[in-house]
């Protein structure tokens, strides 16, 4: 048998993922789009996933309202708020974060804007390409899910989040140091044990029920229908991260500028 050739994938990925973010005209941008039946098995509840859709969109139209054209991204998984960009001031850093902690729903804001000028439009290219190269290299990885992580790039620096276990956060930051054009990597990842994993996601890995055999020359017997898979697994509860809270920067792999 052929092995299944990943390049048409990654291309693809890195392809879409440009293609949506060069698509936003609007200067406030929405982070967080699906790519594909990729993104379709997520650790979030249902209800989680809506709450992060509801908080990017009410979170952007309120900036939007508050600060103009100003570039702030902002994104959300599982009601912790990342915001990226550049604003012109520190008032207007402040100010962003206050606009969004209001928003219903969130349990935290982690503020990575900077007061600076805007990036270019060849900047937010670059930075869109290794958003790409960053989900593809995460497709390629059999230890690791894409579904279970949220990446977001500013100024060649890769923010990670997601519910992953210490082992899976540790590969998937290893992956995005070695990406040409990263300069740094800062998890804001919510840490869940593998029995907790095994809870979140109890149908992966579980192997389908063989067909009963036919039996000849007599009818075969009715085989009992199979367990319905088990999707009552307990949410993994978490305390809410204090708005002080500050993530985890590490160093690139290349010795610091």
């Amino acid at each position: 048998m052929k092995k299944n050739n990943p390049k048409p994938l990654v291309l693809a990925l890195a392809i879409a993922v440009l293609a949506g973010t060069l698509s936003a005209c609007a200067p406030l941008i929405i982070g967080g789009a699906a790519v594909g039946a990729i993104m379709a098995f997520d650790r979030r509840t249902s209800g989680a996933q809506l709450e992060d859709e509801g908080i990017e969109l009410r979170g952007a139209s309120r900036l939007r309202e508050s600060m103009g054209g100003a570039h702030v991204n902002i994104n959300s998984y599982n009601r912790q708020v990342l915001l990226t960009g550049e604003v012109p001031n520190e008032q207007a850093r402040q100010t962003a974060e206050q606009v969004v902690s209001r928003v219903d729903n969130v349990k935290g804001v982690v503020n990575e804007l900077a007061v600076m000028a805007a990036t270019t439009l060849a900047q937010r290219t670059s930075d869109t390409l290794i958003t790409g190269k960053v989900k593809a290299s995460l497709v390629d990885d059999r230890n690791l899910y894409v579904g279970a992580f949220k990446v977001v790039t500013e100024r060649g620096v890769v923010y990670l989040m997601g519910r992953v276990t210490q082992r899976e956060a540790d590969r998937a930051t290893q992956i995005a140091r070695n990406i040409d054009g990263v300069r740094r990597v800062v998890r804001i990842f919510e840490i869940v044990t593998e029995e907790e994993l095994r809870r979140l996601v109890p149908q992966l890995g579980r192997p389908a029920a063989a067909p009963a055999p036919a039996a000849a020359p007599v009818a075969p017997a009715t085989a009992a229908p199979a367990p319905a898979p088990d999707t009552t697994a307990p949410a993994v509860t978490q305390p809410a991260a204090p708005r002080s809270a500050v993530p985890t920067p590490l160093p690139p792999a290349t010795p610091a500028r």
